[in-house]
Parts: structure tokens; sequence; C-alpha cells
């Protein structure tokens, strides 16, 4: 095993990653832990990746691995060799992933190869459809993990269900600190769409963006929207659309506005002011219930059972009909929840004892 005196290396490589990073880097600071951030160069745009860094005023990964595109393979294997490098250069005592991609994934592999304890941030979450690359990858990263840090009583169940009991810890939710941290911000900034209401739509999981007859199906949703849509394009969004040849006709659809991708601050503030939030992010997802918007999920299951069962979330896969239903259903507006549940300094606490 890794010596304890080594650095805690955090290994990030995506927009939801870099948002949870933030309040767990500054509790390590606090905790005065050497903290290394290891940036994978999944997301390598400006507006995906440096453009958070700054809002969110982390320092400049210590070490970006440059591994970008190719699917999910070929990436997987180039960070796995990447970080694995960087383990046995650095010796760390802990290595931590977070949430569920291709980074989150690698993250875990190397570590358990080289004999480096793992903690993984937003553990025992599950969908239960392997089909998901984001299933399969917080599956994996949970079995591999020796500190499992849950944000919710089902995520603790879940890792039960499936035989992890060692290690696990109900700490709450990273982006819940962030949203809390970031709201009053964010809530001053403008609205990049003049509508009152509108709809806010976010769109980027392979289950959507991989297939075009969901790309036409969603472009049939949103044109039989009742309200004006601002829909930021991620890249890989764009280039799906562009591939399915339906680019110039969503572009062309009047309800909706398309834009590019936001920053996390304007993200939070056009959620608040939204009517009602249609996305396939868990992350969108959370921070809507947080800030009391209602939010239709743009798949058919979620890993965020909570927000459904609450009624703050309805899933509508891409059907217009339960759109319309849920958003003639839609239940009076909640008071944002902006208090963080300080998570991020359990988790230091707890790997400060562990170590």
């Amino acid at each position: 095993m890794s010596p304890v005196n080594g650095p805690v290396l955090s290994i990030v490589g995506a927009r939801p990653q870099f948002i949870k990073l933030a309040p767990v880097h500054t509790a390590l600071r606090e905790g005065r832990l050497q903290h290394v951030i290891v940036h994978t160069g999944q997301h390598y745009d400006d507006d995906m990746s440096a453009r958070f860094f700054r809002e969110l005023k982390l320092p400049t990964p210590n070490i970006n691995l440059g591994v970008k595109g190719g699917g999910h393979a070929v990436p997987t294997a180039r960070m796995l060799m990447r970080i694995a490098r960087t383990i046995e250069e650095l010796k760390p005592a802990l290595l931590i992933v977070y949430g569920d991609t291709t980074s989150t994934l690698a993250g875990a592999l190397a570590g358990a190869q080289c004999g480096t304890r793992v903690a993984h941030v937003e553990s025992g979450l599950r969908s239960y459809l392997r089909t998901q690359p984001e299933e399969r990858n917080r599956v994996v990263a949970d079995h591999l993990s020796t500190l499992l840090f849950a944000p919710t009583t089902s995520a603790v169940e879940n890792l039960l269900r499936e035989g992890i009991s060692g290690g696990v810890h109900r700490v709450g939710d990273p982006m819940h600190d962030a949203l809390s941290n970031w709201w009053p911000t964010a809530s001053r900034r403008s609205l990049q769409i003049e509508a009152d209401p509108f709809y806010f739509c976010t769109v980027h999981r392979a289950e959507n963006t991989d297939d075009a007859q969901r790309l036409s199906r969603l472009l049939h949703l949103l044109a039989g929207l009742d309200a004006p849509v601002l829909m930021p394009l991620h890249p890989r969004t764009r280039r799906a659309f562009r591939r399915a040849g339906l680019l110039k006709k969503l572009q062309s659809l009047t309800p909706v506005q398309v834009c590019e991708p936001l920053g996390y601050l304007d993200t939070l503030r056009h959620i608040g002011g939204a009517a009602a939030v249609l996305t396939d992010s868990g992350g969108v997802q959370r921070e809507a219930a947080w800030l009391g918007t209602y939010c239709l999920t743009l798949r058919s299951v979620t890993e965020w059972v909570e927000t459904v069962e609450d009624g703050r979330n309805v899933l509508i896969d891409l059907d217009l009909d339960r759109a319309r239903a849920a958003l003639d259903r839609r239940p009076r507006r909640r008071r944002p929840k902006t208090s963080g549940t300080n998570a991020s300094r359990r988790i230091a606490a707890i790997i400060r004892k562990a170590l």
C-alpha cells in the first residue's frame, strides 16, 4: 500500500467533477492535507473546463494528462496509463475519484492496480441500467474503493445490497455545498433569454446523443412545449445533431433559443429562473430540486430517486404527452434550499482520520 505521508490526489475531467471538487479542495486545504489536482483532459476547451476553474476559484490543475476524445475504450486506456504513471511518480496516500465519468473509471482502476487506496465521492448511486456508461463507471468505482462517500440514504442501501459495507459513509452532497457557496453570486447574473416564463434544457448523455431517432424525438418534444426554451449546446450534443443532419432544424425551431455552453454560475441562474427544467443531467436534476424548480428528466430512469419520490422531478423520457401532462400538474414553486450540507468538510475529516 502507498505511504500515509504522500499527497491526496483528486482525479477530475468533466464539468460536474469540477463542481464537486471545489468545496472538497477547500475542505482538504483547511484540514492541512496536501492536495494535488490531476485533470485527465476529458473536458478540455475553455467553456467546458478552464471557465469552471476560474468561476469556482480553483487553482490550475497541478497535472493535466491531456487525454481528449476517442469514444469510451481508447480514452479510458490512455487515462489509465497516464494516471498510473502519475501514481508511481507521486506515491499518493489516497486517490479521490468523483461521480461517474470515464475519468472516474480510469482513476479507480489505476489506483486499485497500483495499490493506492481509492475514495469515491458520490458513491452508491444506481439507475440499474447497465447500458448506461455512467452506471458501469460508478459500479466499478464503488467496488474498487476503500472509502465510499454516499450522498443519500438510498445510496448507502444500494451499496449494502451489493455487499459493500466497510468504508461507507453517508456524508451528503458536495454539489449542494458548491451551490450554497455560489448561489448568492449566481442569483445576481443576467438571464440570456428575455421570455418570461421560459424553460431551460440541457442534453448531453450518450443514451440521447448517440441515437438519431431519440434526437428527432427531442426536437418534436421541444417544438410542442408551451413556452420558449433556452438550450445551451454541449459540444458532444452539437456534434450529434450535426451528425444526424438535425442541427439546422434545431436552430430553426421557433420556441428554442440555442446558445453556447454556460458556465457554472450562469447555469445556476437559469435553473433558478426557469419555470421548469428539462434535462438528462444528474447534476441539473439536483440543482433544480435545491433551487425549487420543477424538473422533467429526459430519461426513463434516474439514479437520484429521492427527487422523483418527493415530486420535484418527473421521468418523461422523450415523450411530449408526458411532458405536457407533467407541466399541467406542476406544483407550486418551492422555496430554494441553498444551505449546504457540510458534506465536503465531512469528507475531509474522514480522509484525515483514515490517513
